[in-house]
């Protein structure tokens, strides 16, 4: 198989996969705002796996951020935000148990930042990093680590040729 179908095939399942769950708790208002739980946050565990990953979950955010009614700058840092995470989540991912903590830094300092100052919740820049920073943790580390640990269990899944691993 081609190698760079198959990098641009996973980041758009992962992608369309971020997408579709974002939308879906977005309907129960934990998708955006003081207190969110985006369970789609559970998909920054993928770069242990590929790194086609990490655009896949960059534009899913990107695009879901557009269509749960973000303004700009939201789109922009929160997306940004998401790219680290899975950066860093591909740099650790021979430290699975470590792997989430890039996406929980990077949004549960960003967002806040975004929330204060874009769209100017009057709730304290601190308080804003433990609930936006809880919510990842419960993502990132209890549902990613579900979803690692139910993904590695599947034979060839995520196997590249030619991928380090």
């Amino acid at each position: 198989m081609n190698k760079k179908v198959l990098f641009i095939t996973q980041a758009a399942l992962i992608g369309a996969l971020y997408v579709v769950l974002t939308y879906f708790i977005a309907a129960f208002g934990l998708a955006n705002g003081a207190i969110q739980l985006r369970v789609s946050e559970a998909l920054t565990i993928l770069p242990v796996f590929t790194p086609a990953a990490i655009p896949g979950l960059f534009l899913g955010c990107l695009i879901s951020n557009i269509i749960t009614g973000c303004i700009i700058e939201d789109i922009i840092f929160g997306s940004l935000a998401t790219l680290i995470g899975a950066v860093g989540t591909y740099l650790l991912r021979k430290l699975t148990y470590l792997a989430p903590i890039p996406p929980v830094l990077a949004n549960a300092f960003i967002v806040p930042f975004v929330l204060k100052t874009f769209y100017e919740l009057s709730d304290a820049y601190w308080y804003l990093v433990l609930t936006v920073g809880a919510g990842e943790i419960l993502s990132c580390y209890v549902l990613g680590l579900i979803l690692y640990n139910a993904l590695k269990k599947v034979p060839k899944l995520f196997d590249n040729p030619g991928q380090d691993k």
